[in-house]
């Protein structure tokens, strides 16, 4: 019988359940993995480009809680200035709840927007669990999922789909 123990996927797997770090790793590759997907969906070559960006930046983070941040300033400058400028530009489309729908490139940032999500529940376990993690750290993803929340507007908006109000019956 051959031996197939030299083909594992990730030498992390077998970690100790309860340390999270390859649980973050891992979370990171599927969400990079996604903006590689939502990339292919968009035709703006602007978006593209951000996407390409953001991409590299959650790969950067990946290894982050194993071994270091090498997140850079400049990097959260760009990424806020690209919450901000959004924000600006749709205003008008996100003062109320929307459901997190429209066309099939928003509705994966809308995914992307609750990984990162996810990603700053994950971060807030570790630290729970007495580990140090770097506050760039909860900020990128923070900022991350503002992004995709805000990417999502602007892909419908650009798909000419109408976003639909959600009046929540208990958030009043």
């Amino acid at each position: 019988m051959k031996d197939y123990r030299g083909y594992k996927t990730y030498p992390f797997l077998y970690d100790n359940p309860d340390d999270l770090r390859c649980d973050f790793e891992i979370l990171t590759d599927e969400i990079t993995s996604y903006i590689g997907l939502l990339k292919s969906l968009v035709l703006d070559d602007g978006i593209k480009e951000e996407l390409v960006k953001m991409g590299s930046l959650m790969y950067h983070v990946n290894p982050a809680l194993r071994m270091r941040t090498e997140i850079y300033k400049e990097e959260m400058d760009w990424l806020f200035e690209r919450c901000t400028i959004y924000t600006e530009e749709l205003r008008s489309k996100f003062d109320k709840f929307v459901l997190p729908q429209g066309s099939t490139s928003a509705s994966y940032s809308h995914i992307l927007r609750t990984k990162c999500k996810f990603l700053v529940r994950l971060l807030h376990r570790h630290s729970e669990k007495d580990n140090v993690v770097d506050d760039v750290l909860f900020d990128f993803a923070n900022l991350s999922s503002q992004y995709f929340f805000l990417l999502s507007l602007k892909l419908n908006d650009l798909e000419g789909v109408r976003e639909i109000d959600f009046i929540s019956r208990t958030y009043k």
